[in-house]
């Protein structure tokens, strides 16, 4: 079998955190600060995205037009090029299209056409936790209130949350979001391909990524708790401490943690920062993954050489050579059944497989 070849990642500057790769680091990072906090520095750059902006929605940019639309080239042209890298491979080929598909459709487009039709910009991509506004009483309120388009897309919110989420879970593992349909998950394995072997795959950093992960998720569970509380009782109870807790999360974890240090730390700590150590909704999934889901990735520890190639190239810092040495499936919360680590193999010995029965072992 022949493996996929990278080599020479650890000789090039912008993928072994190189003076190159800590200079796009710092204009990635100082980007995300000014597209946040300061956009009028981003003002020149925006005016150049004008023209675009009438052709698709009838007005002038602004700072989220220009981020949706680096983002969405982001995602197709590294798309492509990651095509390029992994010819021949179909769960690759098929994989990279439908992220490149629902970024530039799902992402970008759709909800340009429902603001220029004045409909609620929806994101068919994006459920709660991630997309957390969209289980929030105000939001699904007013998202519910804005006509037919408006009760459909509430409809798909809850279904997707509380169905079709877990039942998808349950047979392809967290791989089916995470990998395939996820926008943070598009920009990880396409434009942030040349810094997955930055992934820190320690004892420790595994450690750390428990304690921040579920954190996070219960941040946002308390917090949606609390809004619905704080609705039902018109927000007589604690309704000042639920603004200021909904502030707050919105500035620490949805700005600067998925933002800010999710992808502009990309050329330092890997592709998967945001997946691995904060976002929820890879923590729901994950949960699910690891005690419900049939999925698993299956070794065949007697044809392993310990080349390392797949603890190399985990993006989610996973020692994938640890269980292949050892001949045990690959059963990890946090994998995100990108399904590199089978490809770089060249002995063929890790597979992405659903068994019959769903492993139930707390």
């Amino acid at each position: 079998m022949n493996a996929i070849s990278n080599d020479g990642v650890w000789f090039r500057s912008i993928s072994s955190r190189g003076i190159s790769a800590w200079g796009i680091g710092v204009i990635l990072t100082g980007f995300y600060v000014a597209l946040y906090w300061f956009p009028t520095f981003l003002e020149p750059l925006i005016r150049l995205f004008d023209p675009l902006s009438f052709l698709l929605r009838m007005k002038p940019a602004d700072q989220w037009f220009l981020y949706g639309t680096f983002y969405t080239l982001a995602v197709t042209i590294f798309g492509i090029k990651f095509l390029k890298k992994y010819k021949g491979n179909k769960y690759h080929f098929y994989r990279t299209l439908v992220l490149i598909f629902c970024q530039l459709v799902l992402a970008y487009l759709v909800p340009i056409w429902l603001s220029r039709i004045n409909q609620p910009e929806f994101y068919f991509s994006y459920f709660w936790p991630l997309k957390r506004e969209y289980l929030f009483p105000s939001d699904l309120s007013h998202l519910y209130n804005s006509g037919n388009f408006g009760v459909f897309a509430t409809f798909w919110s809850v279904v997707m949350i509380l169905i079709a989420t877990p039942i998808l879970t349950y047979h392809f593992g967290k791989r089916w979001y995470c990998s395939w349909v996820c926008g943070c998950g598009a920009l990880a394995e396409t434009a942030g391909d040349s810094f997955r072997q930055l992934s820190d795959t320690s004892v420790k950093a595994w450690k750390w990524e428990r304690w921040i992960i579920y954190s996070v998720l219960l941040l946002i569970v308390g917090l949606t708790i609390l809004l619905w509380v704080n609705s039902y009782y018109k927000g007589e109870v604690l309704g000042s401490v639920s603004r200021a807790y909904a502030k707050g999360y919105g500035f620490f974890i949805g700005s600067l943690f998925s933002g800010v240090v999710g992808t502009g730390f990309y050329p330092i700590m890997g592709s998967r920062v945001w997946c691995r150590f904060g976002c929820p909704m890879a923590a729901i999934l994950g949960i699910q993954q690891r005690f419900f889901s049939k999925f698993r990735i299956t070794t065949n520890g007697g044809q392993c050489i310990s080349c390392g190639n797949c603890s190399t190239y985990c993006e989610m810092g996973i020692d994938v050579r640890a269980y292949a040495q050892r001949g045990e499936n690959i059963v990890r919360a946090s994998c995100v059944g990108c399904g590199v680590c089978s490809s770089v193999c060249p002995r063929g010995v890790l597979k992405l497989e659903s068994g019959k029965e769903p492993r139930i072992k707390f």
